[in-house]
Parts: structure tokens; sequence; C-alpha cells
């Protein structure tokens, strides 16, 4: 059985600038908090859009767990 991977944000270092709703707004949303949340996918694992937020986020604070 293999692990999955799960996108995390650090919301310490995310300043919600929506860069990654953008790009994948099937995994992020923002809450009524204001803060990103990623939705409950079946696998977050070969998600061009995943790696496409991972990779413009300006904070750099999307990663993998």
């Amino acid at each position: 059985m293999s692990i999955q991977k799960t996108p995390v944000i650090d919301l310490g270092c995310c300043n919600q600038c929506g860069v990654c709703i953008d790009v994948a707004p099937h995994v992020f949303k923002i809450n009524d908090a204001g803060y990103v949340d990623i939705l409950s996918l079946d696998s977050y694992e070969d998600d061009e859009d995943i790696l496409e937020a991972v990779k413009n986020c300006p904070k750099d604070c999307i990663s993998w767990e």
C-alpha cells in the first residue's frame, strides 16, 4: 500500500493572494474565516494544477505532507 501525499498550506506565511485558487480551484478555496483551505479529494498525486500552485505560490507556503 502506498502512502499518498497531501498538499498543506503554512497559514503563517500565506498572504491569501489567491494564486492557488486561480490555478487549482478544485483543490483550494477561501474559507469563511478568510484562510485558504484544501478540499478533500481521493488523490492529490499526479495533479498538474496542484504542482502549478506549489510552483507559483509567491510565499512558497504550499508543500507536500
